[in-house]
């Protein structure tokens, strides 16, 4: 039999497939990537054990659990565990700490299907605990460097163009501005944070000391940055990106009507799917209608409306171009201006995408 395991980081740099024995209702709070939930208990049966073990002790709560499951029941959930064991003869079990429910699962399997299959010693917990371990330790140890610019200058494309840096938007599924949101929903908190440090633990294992992200708000979408990583981005050093305005309306344009549209008819179908973008896009600007002021919020409104009506019946989208150049003149420019003064010491570099990229690059060779 492979040996029970706490070599946490040989395990998420394999990409060990790994079966969670948490009750359903723990998952949903938060697992990692690729991790298949099959519980030795559904969230009633654990409920009430729990009840059972305040209330009468461990022993009573143990009696109660193997009650509860036995039978039917417990032949499907072996039946389930034996297949994924067979499917991934490489793979791990756990529950939350490595205890009784991870080793009930271990010996259930051995006694009822003939399987000896590892488990990971300290479960969820000590996975969890390891990763968060592992962005601290990134934040005091590496280098960073940010890059910053004006709302569609490309900051996300010099970002995938560079094998050090950690795509935040990316890892939440959100483009990080009031027009954000993707088709798709984002992950739960625990699983931003999971995701982003198997990113760092596997580039620092590749040899990378250097990170470049994007210079990112506290929160992106319903997403919040780690504390300690927004903390240090306070203090990390700058490229500037740039770009001409018609050059970050097409962006735009592209991502947010475009290819957002397209997302959510490819998930939704053709009509359901567009009423539920344009319904989105509208929100978007709503949400910053008292930022905006109620005259060029209305004004925007008019423009995004028969935008909307002429992509709806003709597939035609030149008009959203007017309401994109206007939100970007008159509201994010300026905040950015802002921010870019007062970030100004910590520039290390200004210009256009090529240039940034090449600039990354060189320093990241040192």
């Amino acid at each position: 039999m492979r040996a029970n395991s706490s070599d946490y980081r040989s395990l998420f740099l394999a990409d060990a497939p790994m079966m969670d024995a948490r009750a359903p209702v723990e998952f949903a709070k938060g697992a990692f990537p690729g991790v298949v939930n099959l519980p030795l208990m559904d969230d009633v049966e654990r409920q009430r054990v729990g009840t059972c073990y305040k209330q009468k002790g461990q022993q009573a709560a143990i009696e109660l659990g193997h009650q509860l499951v036995s039978g039917d029941i417990k032949a499907r959930r072996v039946e389930a565990w034996a297949a994924f064991a067979k499917a991934n003869p490489n793979g791990y079990l756990y529950c939350f700490r490595g205890g009784l429910r991870s080793q009930t699962v271990q010996q259930w399997l051995k006694s009822e299907a003939g399987i000896e299959y590892p488990r990971v010693i300290g479960g969820y917990k000590a996975l969890r605990t390891f990763l968060l371990e592992t962005t601290a330790q990134a934040i005091n140890h590496c280098d960073f460097v940010l890059v910053g610019g004006m709302t569609g200058t490309g900051k996300t494309e010099v970002i995938n163009q560079l094998s050090n840096s950690l795509d935040l938007e990316g890892h939440a599924n959100h483009r990080g501005s009031s027009f954000g949101k993707r088709a798709t929903a984002q992950p739960m908190q625990i699983d931003f944070e999971n995701a982003l440090a198997i990113d760092i633990l596997k580039k620092r294992a590749a040899g990378q000391e250097q990170f470049v992200l994007e210079d990112e708000g506290r929160i992106v979408g319903k997403c919040s940055l780690p504390v300690e990583l927004y903390q240090a981005m306070q203090a990390f050093p700058l490229v500037w990106l740039e770009d001409q305005l018609t050059r970050r309306v097409e962006r735009i344009l592209n991502d947010y009507v475009i290819d957002l549209s397209a997302e959510y008819i490819a998930l939704l179908g053709v009509d359901e799917g567009f009423k539920v973008f344009a319904e989105r896009l509208q929100l978007s600007l709503a949400n910053i209608q008292k930022r905006l002021g109620g005259e060029r919020y209305q004004r925007l409104v008019a423009i995004m409306t028969q935008a909307l009506q002429e992509q709806a019946n003709d597939g035609i989208v030149d008009t959203h171009r007017g309401w994109i150049e206007a939100l970007l003149v008159e509201y994010y420019d300026p905040m950015y201006v802002f921010q870019r003064e007062s970030k100004a010491g910590r520039i290390e570099f200004v210009g256009e995408q090529a240039a940034v990229v090449e600039f990354l690059r060189q320093r990241a060779k040192g």
